[in-house]
């Protein structure tokens, strides 16, 4: 065990920006978009103070372009992954860190945003409970034995074709009142 390790971050918080939906020349999807993650607290002094920070994350493949078609600016998101510290070269010549979250999963925990657009609230809101009628039964009653399905058109029992003679006639009503439609 002494030779394990583990990288693994875990966060929750708002989208800072819209996801930016990018693919790599060979044609892996990347998308990058920002989380913002708040901490309060009170002082010793009864002031209460809040500290926000702000994280880069980046998704890769399948995961890449769920986060395009799902995630947008202000929804609260749990993600993990692992974290990584890299640096580039910027077009300046100066040497540039960045620390980035290499996402492995989300959550949505709002489902009352679409793409920025404020969704109606009735179809979030949860039914109201109702009372169901249960029934006690014993195994024997519980379990029914289906009857083989015969794919030719002859009753299963008998064997016979039926005919006209063995359907029911009703008499015709004279009352139009009946009709479904």
């Amino acid at each position: 065990m002494a030779n394990k390790s583990l990288n693994r971050i875990v966060i929750m918080g708002n989208l800072t920006r819209d996801p930016e939906l990018k693919f790599t020349p060979n044609g892996t999807a990347v998308c990058t978009f920002g989380v913002a993650t708040n901490r309060t607290w009170t002082t010793g002094t009864g002031e209460t103070k809040e500290e926000v920070q702000f994280h880069r994350v980046v998704a890769w493949q399948k995961l890449a372009e769920l986060c395009g078609k799902l995630l947008a600016k202000g929804r609260k998101v749990y993600l993990e992954g692992r974290i990584v510290y890299r640096s580039y070269t910027a077009k300046d010549g100066q040497e540039k860190n960045i620390t980035e979250i290499i996402m492995s999963d989300f959550i949505l925990f709002d489902d009352k945003y679409t793409k920025g657009i404020e969704a109606d609230t009735s179809l979030t809101t949860p039914p109201e409970p109702q009372e169901v009628e249960t029934t006690d039964y014993t195994i024997d009653e519980a379990i029914e034995t289906p009857e083989p399905i015969s794919t030719d058109k002859t009753d299963s029992k008998t064997k016979k074709t039926p005919t006209s003679e063995d359907k029911e006639t009703t008499p015709a009503s004279s009352d139009d009142d009946d009709i479904p439609f």
